[in-house]
């Protein structure tokens, strides 16, 4: 009779704290923690990425005194939400730039597409401007985060988002490093999403534009109507 083989342990298991982020009335943000285990030794990678839109980048012109949109790139496939975060600074991690490319570990290797333009020289230019945006509107961060270790296994990292965080669906890929090489990955879903009456109205003025316009108008005549009315009793 053949013995079972031994279950052999996992090199990273990750999990978050919660897998939804609710955005509700007078939401300023939200913290979630990330939490794992590592088999051996070994450096840990965090990236999150989504949801995935299309952007335009315009260029500012002066035309007679007055500044008005000039060229413009269209990007595909653009993270409206980017971050990285490692147990040890990126340069000491030596990963080759074949494997940051394959896994978009790094802002420099985001894989956006110029649509319709050839110009490599101006692809780049554009999508600096496109990444700056991105950061002066604290949707990339600007510097990888840390990733802390309890003892030489357990690990774990904050992940913030910003008050202004896209809706939509998200991946936290975790990636274990060792000797420069890529030895375990797992990736993780999470969803943001609004909730309440916030909610209720956001889905309403999507699916409905012109009823919700129409609404909106006659609820501002009818404020200001109410207005002037008390303003004339006064």
């Amino acid at each position: 009779m053949l013995a079972a083989a031994p279950a052999r342990a996992e090199p990273l298991v990750a999990d978050l704290s919660r897998h939804l982020v609710e955005i509700t009335a007078g939401f300023v943000g939200a913290d979630v923690l990330l939490y794992g285990a590592i088999e051996g030794d070994g450096d840990v990678v965090v990236v999150l990425r989504g949801p995935k839109t299309v952007e335009v980048v315009r260029q500012k012109v002066r035309l007679g005194g007055i500044w008005v949109n000039g060229p413009s790139v269209r990007f595909r496939e653009v993270p409206a939400f980017y971050l990285v975060a490692s147990s040890r600074p990126a340069a000491e991690l030596k990963l080759d730039p074949l494997v940051t490319g394959q896994y978009e570990i790094g802002l420099e290797s985001l894989k956006i597409e110029a649509a319709g333009e050839r110009d490599p020289r101006r692809i780049a230019e554009f999508r600096a401007a496109l990444v700056r945006l991105k950061q002066e509107n604290g949707l990339y961060s600007s510097d990888w985060g840390r990733v802390g270790f309890l003892g030489t296994r357990l690990f774990s990292t904050h992940i913030l988002f910003p008050a202004n965080v896209p809706t939509g669906s998200y991946t936290v890929s975790v990636f274990l490093v060792r000797n420069g090489e890529i030895v375990g990955a797992q990736t993780t879903p999470l969803v943001v999403s609004k909730a309440g009456v916030g909610a209720e109205v956001y889905d309403f003025a999507h699916d409905l534009p012109a009823l919700y316009g129409i609404i909106a108008v006659l609820v501002a005549l009818a404020a200001g109507w109410l207005a002037n009315a008390a303003f004339r009793k006064v």
